[in-house]
Protein backbone atom coordinates (compact mmCIF):
# COMPACT_ATOMS: atom_id res chain seq x y z
CA UNK A 1 0.00 0.00 0.00
CA UNK A 2 1.22 3.40 -0.87
CA UNK A 3 1.75 6.45 1.54
CA UNK A 4 -0.90 7.95 -0.32
CA UNK A 5 -3.17 5.16 -0.26
CA UNK A 6 -2.77 5.43 3.89
CA UNK A 7 -2.68 8.72 4.52
CA UNK A 8 -6.54 8.59 1.97
CA UNK A 9 -7.54 5.89 4.84
CA UNK A 10 -6.61 7.60 7.71
CA UNK A 11 -8.56 10.84 6.87
CA UNK A 12 -11.21 8.83 5.46
CA UNK A 13 -11.13 6.81 9.36
CA UNK A 14 -10.96 10.61 10.70
CA UNK A 15 -13.82 11.66 8.84
CA UNK A 16 -15.91 8.81 9.88
CA UNK A 17 -15.29 9.14 13.10
CA UNK A 18 -15.91 12.86 13.19
CA UNK A 19 -19.42 12.66 11.57
CA UNK A 20 -20.09 9.10 14.07
CA UNK A 21 -19.49 11.43 16.87
CA UNK A 22 -21.33 14.24 15.46
CA UNK A 23 -24.27 12.33 15.11
CA UNK A 24 -24.21 11.21 18.93
CA UNK A 25 -23.87 14.34 19.47
CA UNK A 26 -26.60 15.43 17.86
CA UNK A 27 -28.97 12.57 18.69
CA UNK A 28 -27.63 10.60 21.37
CA UNK A 29 -30.04 11.81 23.85
CA UNK A 30 -32.90 10.28 21.89
CA UNK A 31 -31.01 7.22 22.75
CA UNK A 32 -30.83 8.35 26.47
CA UNK A 33 -34.37 9.22 26.64
CA UNK A 34 -35.45 6.13 25.23
CA UNK A 35 -33.28 3.77 27.83
CA UNK A 36 -34.70 6.08 30.83
CA UNK A 37 -38.34 5.81 29.49
CA UNK A 38 -37.91 1.60 29.34
CA UNK A 39 -35.71 1.34 32.15
CA UNK A 40 -38.33 3.95 34.14
CA UNK A 41 -41.40 2.34 32.57
CA UNK A 42 -40.67 -1.01 33.76
CA UNK A 43 -40.23 0.29 37.56
CA UNK A 44 -43.43 1.96 36.92
CA UNK A 45 -44.90 -1.36 35.96
CA UNK A 46 -43.65 -3.25 38.80
CA UNK A 47 -44.46 -0.79 41.74
CA UNK A 48 -47.94 -0.51 40.27
CA UNK A 49 -48.04 -4.53 40.36
CA UNK A 50 -46.93 -4.30 44.16
CA UNK A 51 -49.29 -2.00 44.43
CA UNK A 52 -51.97 -3.50 43.09
CA UNK A 53 -51.15 -6.84 44.93
CA UNK A 54 -50.91 -4.91 48.60
CA UNK A 55 -54.52 -3.66 48.16
CA UNK A 56 -56.34 -6.78 47.00
CA UNK A 57 -54.38 -8.00 50.07
CA UNK A 58 -55.73 -5.67 52.24
CA UNK A 59 -59.41 -6.07 51.00
CA UNK A 60 -59.42 -9.69 51.51
CA UNK A 61 -57.93 -9.70 55.26
CA UNK A 62 -60.66 -6.68 55.62
CA UNK A 63 -63.49 -8.94 54.24
CA UNK A 64 -62.16 -11.74 55.99
CA UNK A 65 -62.07 -10.10 59.37
CA UNK A 66 -65.93 -8.30 58.82
CA UNK A 67 -67.27 -11.88 57.59
CA UNK A 68 -65.80 -13.67 60.91
CA UNK A 69 -68.40 -11.37 63.55
CA UNK A 70 -70.31 -13.21 65.62
CA UNK A 71 -73.57 -12.42 64.98
CA UNK A 72 -75.58 -10.97 61.80
CA UNK A 73 -75.84 -7.50 62.86
CA UNK A 74 -71.99 -7.26 63.81
CA UNK A 75 -71.02 -8.70 60.17
CA UNK A 76 -73.55 -6.28 58.46
CA UNK A 77 -71.74 -3.12 60.00
CA UNK A 78 -68.27 -4.49 59.86
CA UNK A 79 -69.00 -4.87 56.27
CA UNK A 80 -70.25 -1.53 55.56
CA UNK A 81 -66.59 -0.19 57.09
CA UNK A 82 -64.56 -2.56 54.21
CA UNK A 83 -63.52 -0.18 51.77
CA UNK A 84 -63.53 -1.79 48.62
CA UNK A 85 -61.17 -1.09 45.50
CA UNK A 86 -63.46 -0.87 42.76
CA UNK A 87 -66.80 -0.93 42.13
CA UNK A 88 -67.11 -4.91 41.75
CA UNK A 89 -65.38 -5.53 44.73
CA UNK A 90 -68.04 -2.88 46.29
CA UNK A 91 -70.79 -4.91 44.86
CA UNK A 92 -69.29 -8.68 46.16
CA UNK A 93 -69.57 -6.50 49.34
CA UNK A 94 -72.85 -5.07 49.20
CA UNK A 95 -74.00 -8.12 48.27
CA UNK A 96 -72.57 -10.12 51.23
CA UNK A 97 -73.93 -7.32 54.06
CA UNK A 98 -77.32 -7.60 52.53
CA UNK A 99 -77.39 -11.60 53.22
CA UNK A 100 -75.84 -10.38 56.74
CA UNK A 101 -79.05 -7.91 57.12
CA UNK A 102 -81.46 -10.80 55.98
CA UNK A 103 -79.71 -12.91 58.66
CA UNK A 104 -80.70 -10.27 61.10
CA UNK A 105 -84.08 -9.47 60.28
CA UNK A 106 -83.16 -6.20 58.52
CA UNK A 107 -85.18 -7.06 54.52
CA UNK A 108 -85.52 -3.33 54.27
CA UNK A 109 -81.79 -2.74 54.55
CA UNK A 110 -81.22 -5.66 52.86
CA UNK A 111 -83.14 -4.66 49.66
CA UNK A 112 -81.85 -0.96 49.59
CA UNK A 113 -78.35 -2.47 49.39
CA UNK A 114 -79.26 -4.91 47.03
CA UNK A 115 -80.89 -2.37 44.26
CA UNK A 116 -78.41 -0.01 45.12
CA UNK A 117 -76.31 -2.54 42.90
CA UNK A 118 -78.55 -3.21 40.45
CA UNK A 119 -79.09 0.40 39.61
CA UNK A 120 -75.27 0.73 39.47
CA UNK A 121 -74.71 1.11 35.29
CA UNK A 122 -70.74 0.97 35.72
CA UNK A 123 -70.55 -2.75 37.01
CA UNK A 124 -71.08 -5.72 34.70
CA UNK A 125 -74.77 -6.99 33.85
CA UNK A 126 -73.95 -10.28 35.98
CA UNK A 127 -73.73 -8.17 38.90
CA UNK A 128 -76.59 -5.84 38.35
CA UNK A 129 -78.43 -9.39 37.86
CA UNK A 130 -78.18 -11.11 40.35
CA UNK A 131 -78.50 -8.21 42.61
CA UNK A 132 -81.92 -7.69 41.30
CA UNK A 133 -82.99 -11.22 41.71
CA UNK A 134 -81.80 -11.47 45.55
CA UNK A 135 -83.63 -8.03 46.08
CA UNK A 136 -86.81 -9.60 44.27
CA UNK A 137 -86.18 -12.86 46.06
CA UNK A 138 -86.51 -11.51 49.88
CA UNK A 139 -89.35 -8.80 49.03
CA UNK A 140 -92.38 -9.08 51.04
CA UNK A 141 -95.03 -11.08 49.60
CA UNK A 142 -97.21 -7.59 50.19
CA UNK A 143 -95.13 -6.07 47.18
CA UNK A 144 -97.10 -5.05 44.13
CA UNK A 145 -97.55 -8.28 42.11
CA UNK A 146 -97.23 -6.51 38.63
CA UNK A 147 -94.41 -4.38 39.85
CA UNK A 148 -92.79 -8.30 40.64
CA UNK A 149 -93.50 -9.42 37.23
CA UNK A 150 -91.87 -6.66 35.61
CA UNK A 151 -89.25 -6.29 37.39
CA UNK A 152 -88.87 -10.30 36.87
CA UNK A 153 -89.51 -10.66 32.79
CA UNK A 154 -86.94 -8.18 32.38
CA UNK A 155 -84.69 -10.50 34.13
CA UNK A 156 -85.84 -13.49 32.04
CA UNK A 157 -85.14 -11.45 29.16
CA UNK A 158 -83.92 -13.62 26.13
CA UNK A 159 -79.67 -13.38 26.45
CA UNK A 160 -79.81 -12.20 29.99
CA UNK A 161 -77.70 -13.98 32.57
CA UNK A 162 -80.21 -15.29 35.18
CA UNK A 163 -82.94 -16.27 32.46
CA UNK A 164 -83.65 -19.63 33.23
CA UNK A 165 -83.63 -18.73 37.34
CA UNK A 166 -86.55 -15.48 36.32
CA UNK A 167 -88.28 -17.55 34.60
CA UNK A 168 -89.00 -20.23 37.34
CA UNK A 169 -89.43 -17.42 39.86
CA UNK A 170 -92.22 -16.32 37.52
CA UNK A 171 -93.42 -19.73 37.38
CA UNK A 172 -93.97 -19.54 41.09
CA UNK A 173 -95.13 -16.57 41.05
CA UNK A 174 -98.04 -17.10 38.84
CA UNK A 175 -98.56 -20.07 41.05
CA UNK A 176 -99.05 -18.10 44.37
CA UNK A 177 -101.04 -15.20 42.77
CA UNK A 178 -103.65 -18.62 41.95
CA UNK A 179 -102.55 -18.70 38.28
CA UNK A 180 -102.02 -22.24 37.78
CA UNK A 181 -102.30 -22.57 34.07
CA UNK A 182 -99.89 -20.11 33.67
CA UNK A 183 -97.43 -21.13 35.68
CA UNK A 184 -97.71 -24.36 34.09
CA UNK A 185 -97.17 -22.98 30.83
CA UNK A 186 -93.99 -20.73 32.33
CA UNK A 187 -92.45 -24.32 33.54
CA UNK A 188 -92.87 -26.41 30.70
CA UNK A 189 -90.80 -23.38 28.64
CA UNK A 190 -88.15 -24.35 30.92
CA UNK A 191 -88.02 -28.14 30.69
CA UNK A 192 -88.26 -27.50 26.80
CA UNK A 193 -85.03 -24.94 27.14
CA UNK A 194 -81.55 -27.02 25.87
CA UNK A 195 -79.69 -24.72 28.61
CA UNK A 196 -81.81 -25.77 32.08
CA UNK A 197 -79.40 -27.40 33.98
CA UNK A 198 -80.08 -30.92 35.83
CA UNK A 199 -80.51 -29.33 39.15
CA UNK A 200 -83.56 -27.20 37.98
CA UNK A 201 -84.67 -29.48 35.68
CA UNK A 202 -85.56 -31.66 38.92
CA UNK A 203 -86.63 -28.71 40.99
CA UNK A 204 -89.25 -27.61 38.33
CA UNK A 205 -90.60 -31.54 37.45
CA UNK A 206 -91.06 -31.37 41.38
CA UNK A 207 -92.82 -28.33 41.36
CA UNK A 208 -95.43 -29.48 38.04
CA UNK A 209 -96.37 -32.34 40.59
CA UNK A 210 -96.82 -30.46 43.17
CA UNK A 211 -99.25 -28.60 40.74
CA UNK A 212 -100.79 -32.03 39.79
CA UNK A 213 -99.30 -32.19 36.61
CA UNK A 214 -97.59 -35.87 36.07
CA UNK A 215 -94.32 -35.92 35.10
CA UNK A 216 -94.65 -38.42 32.06
CA UNK A 217 -96.81 -35.31 30.77
CA UNK A 218 -94.40 -32.64 31.35
CA UNK A 219 -91.96 -31.48 28.87
CA UNK A 220 -89.42 -34.50 28.30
Amino acid sequence: MSNTDSFIDEVTEEVRRDRTFAFIKRYGWIAAVAVVAIVGGAAYNEWSKRQATAKAEAFGDSLLDASSADTPEARAEALAAVQAPDATAAAIVAQMRAQALVEAGDFDAAIEALNTVAGNGELPRIYRDIAAFKALRIAPETQDIDARRVALEALAAPGAPLRLLAMEELAYLEAGAGNRDAAVEALNRILDDAEVAADQRQRVRDTLTALGVAPETAAQ
